[in-house]
Formats: structure tokens, C-alpha cells, sequence
């Protein structure tokens, strides 16, 4: 592993408007290749990857769209449902957008006539992100600008309403621990509430705000991440409520924050889209630098492949691909 080494975009995708939100599907969808969504100003794009670091046989990266979805507003978040298969006869995708007229859609689709979208209406303000129940896939919860976190069913019916001191801008699920939701704040509160009682069960502290983006680390449930101001922020939560570590990365405010899904020292963060170019900086726990700097012109979205060290950037008309080691 290199360290401090700067990096070209590995691959590319062409897309036919400026992306603004990019989610590898976190879930086995039963088939080789990986899902990817990407939103633009009124669409949904569903495609699918293949790269030649999973496949001898693949030169590069394939990638194929499966189908377009009409959106009808931009789209600013995108979740995946774990219900969404490829396996299945007929297919399912299913997945869940927040968009900037505050509202959320809970899309389902067969691939072939079946094209069915709801709308999910309470929030009051911007929706700043949202995540689906990572087991059976049957509620989406939602953080937003309104001072709420809200849990939803599958037919738009709130079922938990939490009250948060600031703004809600991220909110994770983890597949072992279904009953707790993780809620992080804007003014550097990160929460934890207990699903079945709707109470706060444990909270940590950045010390210092903006608090931009958190999340919680797939391979290691006491490992949480966050960025905040210029600095990126590790808890391990049994053994303070305060960050163990915490490093300046970003000139300008960092603003994304995303664990590796295949190793728990490995997490990337993301400078505040600029005028220009946007950083993506991968960080390994055991090194002192950054291990990957890349930039992509005004950049938005991050997200991390299911099994590969491999992360994505959404940016104007294209998507940014970059491969890691472990």
C-alpha cells in the first residue's frame, strides 16, 4: 500500500445530466454483478457494474443501465431496499428517494411493466438523508432540516418521530443491531435511539460543529465515523463518548464521511463540492496519510462497493470510480 499516493480515476461512467446523489446497492441482490443508482434533476438511473478486479474476464469495468425512472424533481438521497433481487422471477428493484420538495418516493419495480411509485409526506424541510430497515426491508427512516428523524412504513405511514436538537443529517441502520437507529446532528450530536421504546439509549460528542455527515462502521458495530468542521472523527463506543481519534483533512469543510464495507480500518471522506474540483481522500486506519487522493470536478455522492475496496463520486455528467487496496 502506498502511502499518500495520488491517484487517476480508475474508471468511468457517462451519464446524461449532472449527478447529484451515487449508491452502490449495500445488499446481495443474487446476481454477479453490483447495482448502482444515480439521481439527476428528475430521473433515477438503475444500472448495474462489473469490474475486472471481481472478474478475470471483465477488461475494465462493464456497466449497463437496466432502466430509467422519472423523477420529476432532483433527486438528493437514495436508498436501496434489501428486497430489491435480481434473482427473483420477476425481478425486484426497489428503492427510496428524498427529493428537494421534501417529500420521499418508495419506487418498486419489475424491470418490465411494473412501475409503481409512492409518496412519502411529513417532513417540513430538506430531507438530508435516509436508510432502509437492513433486514426485512419493510421501514425507511429519514433525517432532515425540520429537526426530525422519522420511521416510516412501506405505505407512507410514520410509525417513530424523533425530536433532534439541530438539523438530522445522517441516519444508519445496522443489520446486527435491527432495533437501534443511529442519528447524527448537525450541531455534533450523534444519537442512538432504541426502537422499541423510542428512547435515547447512548450518545456521542464531536466538540466541534459543522457535523456534516456520520456512519456506522459495517464490519465493526462499536466503530462509528464522522466528519465535522475540517477533521474526520473515529469513536469506538465503549470507550468514550468522545472521538479516540481525529485528524484535519479538508481545507475548505469536509462534508461526506463513508466506511468501507469489506474493511474496518478503511473510510473515505470528501471536501465540500467547490467551484472546481471536489477532493476524495481514503484513509486507513493504520497510516498517518491519506492512502488515496482523488478529485473530480464539483463532485457529489460517495458511496463504497459491497465487496471491493472501490468507492464511487457522482460529478457533472459523469460517475468517478476509484479502487483502493485493502
Amino acid at each position: 500500500m502506498k502511502q499518500d499516493s495520488t491517484r487517476n480515476i480508475a474508471y468511468t461512467v457517462d451519464c446524461e445530466d449532472y449527478v447529484h446523489v451515487v449508491k452502490f446497492n449495500p445488499f446481495d441482490s443474487g446476481d454477479a454483478s453490483s447495482l448502482i443508482a444515480y439521481g439527476g434533476n428528475n430521473y433515477v438511473v438503475i444500472g448495474t457494474c462489473r469490474f475486472q478486479e471481481e472478474d478475470a474476464e471483465v477488461e475494465g469495468m462493464q456497466y449497463k443501465t437496466l432502466r430509467t425512472f422519472h423523477h420529476g424533481i432532483r433527486v438528493d438521497g437514495i436508498a436501496w431496499s434489501p428486497e430489491t433481487r435480481l434473482d427473483a422471477i420477476p425481478p425486484q428493484i426497489r428503492f427510496c428517494t428524498a427529493a428537494s420538495d421534501r417529500k420521499l418516493r418508495l419506487f418498486t419495480s419489475d424491470l418490465q411493466e411494473k412501475n409503481e411509485f409512492k409518496t412519502f409526506d411529513g417532513h417540513s424541510d430538506y430531507i438530508n438523508d435516509l436508510v432502509f430497515a437492513p433486514n426485512e426491508g419493510q421501514e425507511v427512516a429519514s433525517v432532515s432540516d425540520d429537526h426530525t428523524c422519522r420511521v416510516w412504513d412501506l405505505e407512507g405511514n410514520e410509525k417513530a418521530h424523533f425530536v433532534l436538537r439541530s438539523p438530522g443529517m445522517s441516519v444508519c441502520w445496522h443489520p446486527e443491531e435491527a432495533f437501534k437507529l443511529m442519528v447524527a446532528e448537525k450541531n455534533g450530536t450523534i444519537r442512538f435511539y432504541d426502537l422499541i421504546t423510542h428512547q435515547a439509549i447512548l450518545s456521542l460528542e464531536c466538540e466541534q460543529t459543522p457535523l456534516m455527515s456520520a456512519d456506522w462502521c459495517l464490519k465493526n458495530t462499536l466503530k462509528i465515523g464522522a466528519v465535522a468542521g475540517s477533521d474526520w472523527l473515529i469513536w469506538d463506543i465503549t470507550r468514550s463518548s468522545y472521538p479516540q481519534d481525529k485528524r484535519p483533512v479538508h481545507v475548505d469543510r469536509a462534508r461526506l464521511f463513508r466506511w468501507s464495507r469489506v474493511n474496518e480500518n478503511l473510510f473515505a471522506t470528501t471536501g465540500y463540492p467547490g467551484k472546481t474540483t471536489t477532493q476524495l481522500l481514503v484513509h486507513h486506519l493504520g497510516h498517518p496519510q491519506p492512502i488515496l487522493t482523488g478529485t473530480a470536478a464539483v463532485g457529489s455522492g460517495l458511496t463504497w462497493h459491497r465487496t471491493l475496496p472501490l468507492c464511487a463520486v457522482g460529478g457533472d455528467h459523469k460517475i468517478f470510480f476509484w479502487v483502493t487496496e485493502m
